[in-house]
């Protein structure tokens, strides 16, 4: 067995030393080779590779510095995107971690020379949002994705939809009660002053329950207290039958508002009934692959929806191979079966609900089906779109 051997200890020894990151000093960017030690790397420098390296740089060292800087931006963005998103985080704590690859590009082959110039350079060309504190310099992601910026725009518009329904409904309310207050005198409310002839005369209150009590506590002022306690008997009632007249009126009042809040909660359940939303995935049912991204081997085949990931991904497991995949619903479709069998409603009024399928119309892409659960058992709805319901596994 030789020297240079696959199995000699001497080679397993240098696998096993040359695992992991070493020294920055002792690597050649231009070589892209890592040595161990200095000897090692003064040898290199030496070598006859290494010295024809140095001379194609020599010969364009802008355009060698231009692609290791692009190789390190788009890298270090990669994974800043992947790792943290949009989250605010330390440029060290990104940095640490790309520089954890034993292959990644050192930042002194780039046109930076420090991880706080490369940061400010970041927000000076609106790649990131970065800010300087006590601690250090932090950094965010700025996600320019045209389909998270598509979803961003939908959440808005849905937003600016619930705040248009929400006016709509506060007006309806306003126009019942006017409705309701039309051609009735408002009776504005008198106040009497409380005083007294005599300053030397008491003034008592009566606050027994039984009528019977309060018919001889009144009888008993009148016939101890005079003329005096009889108008306040007599003030006294009168205000009674204001109240009352003014409780009854309230009372109508509220007949009044409790219909029109009728109306309005019937009109939420119309809502409600139809409202849509841009999420349709839900486990087991079946899907069907769209995108060729995948291959040949995954294009058009059928697959089983294991999991939903955030509304709008799913983890299938396919039919034919039972590999599983990550995709997102822009990548699937739903699957239609024959008339008959059953599916599942995945968006709008009837969503969730497990249905049959009755008859499709081809030419209006649509179907007809019949709620076979539930309290809408026996009803028959028409006009459901192909994409609005999907096979069941």
């Amino acid at each position: 067995m030789g020297k240079s051997d696959f199995l000699t200890s001497k080679a397993i020894v240098n696998r096993i030393k040359s695992k992991g990151l070493q020294k920055l000093r002792w690597y050649c960017q231009m070589c892209q080779k890592q040595c161990r030690d200095e000897n090692g790397f003064k040898c290199h420098c030496m070598s006859e590779s290494h010295q024809r390296q140095l001379l194609l740089a020599s010969e364009n060292p802008q355009q060698f510095m231009d692609y290791f800087s692009d190789e390190f931006r788009n890298d270090f963005l990669e994974l800043l995107r992947r790792r943290f998103g949009t989250k605010r985080v330390h440029n060290n704590i990104v940095y640490n971690e790309y520089i954890s690859h034993r292959e990644h590009i050192h930042m002194n082959a780039t046109q930076w020379e420090t991880l706080t110039d490369f940061t400010k350079w970041l927000g000076r060309e609106g790649l990131c949002k970065v800010d300087e504190t006590p601690k250090g310099w932090y950094i965010q992601y700025i996600d320019r994705d045209p389909e998270t910026i598509r979803r961003q725009q939908e959440l808005e518009k849905k937003k600016k939809q619930d705040l248009d329904d929400e006016e709509k409904t506060a007006k309806f309310i306003e126009e019942q009660v006017r409705r309701g207050l039309e051609g009735k005198e408002q009776e504005a409310p008198t106040f009497m002053e409380l005083s007294r002839e005599n300053d030397e005369e008491k003034v008592t209150f009566n606050l027994s329950k039984g009528a019977c009590s309060s018919s001889g506590a009144t009888s008993s002022k009148s016939s101890t207290l005079g003329p005096s306690a009889l108008k306040t008997v007599g003030s006294s009632a009168s205000v009674k039958q204001k109240e009352s007249a003014q409780s009854s009126a309230q009372s109508k009042e509220k007949k009044k508002k409790k219909s029109a809040l009728d109306e309005i909660m019937e009109i939420e359940e119309e809502k409600k009934r139809t409202a849509r939303t841009d999420y349709w995935l839900q486990p087991e049912i079946i899907v069907k692959i769209i995108t060729k991204k995948l291959g040949e081997k995954y294009h058009k085949k059928k697959g089983i929806v294991k999991e939903v990931i955030d509304k709008y991904t799913a983890v299938v497991k396919m039919i034919d191979s039972g590999d599983k995949l990550k995709l997102d619903q822009t990548h699937l479709e739903t699957v239609i079966p024959a008339p008959g069998k059953r599916i599942i409603v995945l968006n709008g009024g009837y969503r969730g609900n497990e249905v049959t399928l009755e008859s499709i119309n081809e030419k209006t892409f649509s179907a007809t089906i019949v709620i076979e659960t539930g309290p809408l058992k026996g009803r028959r709805v028409e006009g459901i779109q192909y994409e609005d319901f999907s096979k069941l596994a």
